[in-house]
């Protein structure tokens, strides 16, 4: 197996070499290598103490701030490489960070406080691969099993547990049996983990491999719950409606596979529904009804979305894409123009991408909206290229002209929004004189 390291990770391993310690990189740059994937961080460990790795690179710019926990920060050509001597981690007592750590000399013991065998990878500056814990094996077999005892391992890190789910979605690997049984038992561990920590590895698990994630987030549910528990009512909560398949928890995790990998617009798809079982109703017929329920899982969000801590626009963008999910918008270029003014562009381009989704994990036999989905996005697309007016910024017109024909306050907005709605319903062009004198006429009252 061949790990193509670049020049400033061979330079810095051939430099502690040199000074005669070990050195190697380790850990997801070896796997990703070994997947024939380039590495976004080259990470190196040691068998130099800080204060060595200190000397060896003193002719380089270095960051101390993790010096306490053994890592040096290098800066090789503008290339940031971590260096950590070998450790031993101490007792974890809240479930996230050892209270201490004791320097080693032996690469094995370092790679046994590793989360998942893949993960326990090291490679020396001749290729030479160290596989203590059969990663190897587990690459090959697509496998995420721990390293040494499951329980152990999560109990001194919980976020392994969302590592274990985040990575099983992104590489599209099964969970190894006892691995995934201590995951369910250990899932309250996750309440001791700061939320930017899981968000963080929420959001990259749900830009995993679309089906993966769909049966991650249904077969690990009650995990999930633990982190929202806001989703658990929507399990097995029967529809009771021919145009659902699912119940309404399945479906929420089939439209998260079925959308586009876009953060925003997947933990929208997450939180799209789970107003429904608030608000369902059964008719005479016995056919199930989710009337408004848009608007209690926005109303949900907010709760869930301040909990994960997201930031502002971000928060903003998915309670956006929660509340108007069902919002209508017809392949007709005068509707959708209105649908861009009051979203833009950026929003309803999103919106679109949650319906497909949303779609996708309905009863294709009574209401595939999936054409007409496509011919919306087809026909913002040539609004958009076109340069068609739907704000106040693309009319033909503007409030010093409203102003120059003597008309002020509130009135000048007044005329501008009537201007764009004609110009929007195309019952007026977009041409600076006839506005003007289509101004004049709103201005006087007449129709």
């Amino acid at each position: 197996m061949d790990i193509r390291k670049p020049y400033y990770a061979n330079l810095a391993l051939n430099l502690l070499k040199s000074a005669g310690f070990e050195a190697y990189v380790v850990g997801g740059c070896v796997r990703d290598s070994l997947l024939g994937e380039i590495p976004n961080d080259w990470d190196i460990t040691t068998s130099a103490l800080p204060e060595d790795t200190l000397k060896v690179f003193k002719d380089y710019r270095v960051i101390e701030t993790g010096i306490k926990h053994g890592t040096v920060a290098v800066l090789i050509d503008d290339n940031l490489l971590e260096i950590t001597t070998y450790r031993v981690d101490g007792e974890y007592k809240d479930n996230r960070h050892p209270e201490n750590v004791t320097f080693t000399r032996n690469l094995a013991l370092d790679l046994a406080r590793r989360d998942f065998t893949i993960n326990a990878l090291a490679c020396d500056a001749d290729g030479r691969l160290i596989d203590e814990f059969g990663g190897v094996a587990d690459l090959e077999a697509k496998r995420i099993c721990c390293v040494g005892e499951p329980d152990e391992r999560f109990a001194e890190d919980a976020l392994r547990i969302m590592r274990a789910l985040r990575f099983s979605a992104t590489l599209d690997f099964d969970i190894e049996a006892r691995t995934a049984k201590s995951i369910r038992r250990n899932k309250d561990l996750l309440k001791n983990i700061a939320a930017e920590r899981i968000t963080e590895e929420l959001l990259k698990l749900l830009c995993g491999k679309g089906p993966r994630v769909t049966d991650i987030l249904i077969e690990y549910r009650d995990v999930f719950a633990v982190i929202i528990p806001e989703l658990e009512p929507c399990f097995d909560f029967d529809h009771q409606n021919i145009h659902h398949v699912y119940d309404i928890y399945n479906h929420i995790a089939y439209s998260v596979g079925a959308s586009k990998p876009l953060p925003d617009v997947r933990l929208a798809l997450l939180l799209h529904d789970i107003g429904k079982p608030h608000v369902f109703t059964v008719d005479e017929n016995g056919t199930g009804h989710t009337y408004k329920h848009a608007e209690v899982s926005y109303e949900l969000s907010k709760t869930v979305l301040s909990r994960l801590r997201l930031p502002t626009d971000f928060y903003e963008t998915v309670l956006t894409l929660v509340r108007y999910h069902d919002y209508p918008v017809q392949p007709e270029k005068k509707y959708i123009k209105r649908r861009l003014n009051k979203f833009g562009p950026e929003i309803l381009e999103k919106l679109m991408l949650v319906k497909v989704g949303d779609n996708a994990a309905h009863n294709m036999e009574t209401g595939d909206f999936y054409p007409e989905i496509v011919e919306v996005q087809k026909l913002m697309a040539e609004v958009l290229a076109e340069g068609d007016c739907f704000s106040l910024k693309g009319l033909d017109i503007t409030g010093n002209d409203i102003i120059s024909l003597g008309y002020t306050g509130p009135k000048v907005g007044e005329i501008l929004n009537e201007l764009l709605m004609e110009v929007i319903e195309e019952t007026i062009p977009n041409e600076h004189s006839k506005l003007i004198e289509r101004a004049k006429e709103i201005g006087t009252g007449k129709a």
